[in-house]
């Protein structure tokens, strides 16, 4: 398949429950990019608290949004023709703003859904260290991209096909 994308950090971001993995993954493969799951980059102690219940705070989200931000540059340079997608809650503005330091052409994959559908996959799953409990926090946390950042906004409780399309199709728009 021709790469109609090449050369771009995409963060595709949202609140736990979002289907972040699915739609990063899939959109990789899509693209032909390489996929970066944001999670594998948290310290344990960061994945001890969360599961614990306890949400994390700017301070404990720093380095682990530095480390990540350093991986995608050198994911980016090692191929430079080649995109990388990344799976990354990435709620508030300045923790995008930590990863477009080092990125600074990435364009957000913004997933928005109702918080009912979102709690419900939440419970539903039984294979992730974020609890239901902490969904709240991560909402009243979250700050939706602005007008002013690269973002395509996608409706999170259509299907995972039909969520990977639209991301592509708004990426492609912005390409």
């Amino acid at each position: 398949m021709t790469k109609a994308i090449t050369g771009k950090a995409i963060i595709v971001m949202g609140v736990s429950g979002v289907g972040k993995t699915t739609v990063a993954q899939t959109l990789a493969e899509r693209i032909d990019g390489r996929y970066i799951e944001a999670d594998e980059f948290h310290p344990p102690e960061n994945i001890a608290a969360m599961a614990e219940g306890t949400a994390l705070t700017d301070a404990m989200r720093q380095p682990w949004l530095e480390s990540l931000a350093v991986a995608m540059r050198q994911a980016r340079t090692s191929q430079p023709d080649t995109p990388v997608v990344v799976a990354c809650s990435a709620l508030k503005r300045s923790y995008r703003d930590i990863l477009r330091a080092k990125n600074p052409e990435a364009i957000i994959v913004y997933l928005a859904a109702d918080p009912e559908m979102i709690r419900a996959r939440i419970t539903a799953r039984t294979d992730h260290f974020m609890p239901p409990s902490l969904l709240d926090s991560q909402l009243d946390t979250l700050e939706p991209p602005a007008p002013n950042e690269a973002c395509v906004t996608v409706d999170a409780s259509l299907s995972p096909a039909s969520t990977v399309a639209m991301a592509y199709d708004g990426l492609l728009r912005m390409h």
